[in-house]
């Protein structure tokens, strides 16, 4: 490579960043390191920095990072395009790193039952996300062979988007199979579901700010999309991006 990656360290340029223009990115295989991050969201548009939080005494990153983009039009992009992608077979989460997620989330979690072994976080996610904003979509799969166990979970920044979700999903067919619903049990509690009027009104006296309150309802001819890359860096689709996947605007020619 001609140029290594910009990488960020230090608590005072966390204070610099523009953190409307950079995303969180989780679930991190171990094998990522900060070259592997830029060249995949470079492809997206400029990047301006990225910081892996690291141990200190193992020097292994901790799952996660931010990449910071230099316009907020291109983290949007990002966040439409590679949030669920797998690398090295764990499917990546992408937000705005200015809104926590664990903030967000109201109990608007469902469980998903009864899905075929074809059904992947990305497939669960690009299905439910019609209904609204989704906080995470997780496949659970057995620990040793990875293979999906047939059921998931998902979350959503609002209860309507969740009981839209309920209505419209429960028995329908994904993959040749008809799936189950419901309002996922709370992990602390016996016998005890999300979605209580309990939640209900918490969830409805609480700020509105969704994850997705930022991102615009398209990103056509965003600027600047081309370029930002070292010299010599080629302007590939990331290769995990799903077939038929536009390219961004002044890439792919």
């Amino acid at each position: 490579m001609a140029a290594a990656p910009p990488s960020g360290g230090g608590i005072q340029q966390v204070y610099e960043r523009n953190q409307e223009a950079t995303i969180y990115v989780g679930n991190l295989d171990p094998k990522i390191d900060e070259e592997v991050l830029w060249e995949l969201m470079v492809q997206c548009g400029p990047v301006a920095n990225i910081h892996l939080p690291r141990d200190k005494i193992t020097q292994t990153h901790q799952g996660y990072g931010f990449v910071e983009f230099k316009n907020e039009e291109d983290a949007d992009y990002t966040i439409k395009i590679m949030n669920m992608i797998r690398l090295f077979g764990k499917p990546i989460r992408c937000n705005k790193s200015s809104q926590d997620k664990r903030s967000n989330e109201v109990g608007a979690n469902l469980f998903i039952g009864n899905l075929e072994p074809e059904v992947d976080e990305k497939m669960l996610y690009d299905t439910f996300s019609a209904f609204g904003v989704l906080l995470f979509a997780k496949v659970m799969r057995d620990p040793d062979t990875g293979t999906s166990r047939g059921f998931g979970f998902i979350s959503y920044d609002t209860f309507e988007a969740s009981d839209a979700a309920l209505a419209g999903m429960n028995g329908q067919f994904l993959c040749n199979r008809p799936i189950s619903c419901s309002y996922a049990y709370k992990k602390e509690t016996k016998g005890e579901r999300h979605g209580s009027a309990a939640e209900r009104l918490i969830a409805a006296n609480r700020p509105k700010e969704g994850i997705g309150s930022a991102l615009p309802a398209a990103a056509p001819g965003r600027p600047g999309a081309a370029g930002g890359g070292p010299p010599g860096m080629p302007t590939l689709r990331p290769p995990s991006l799903p077939p038929g996947m536009p390219a961004p605007p002044g890439m792919g020619r």
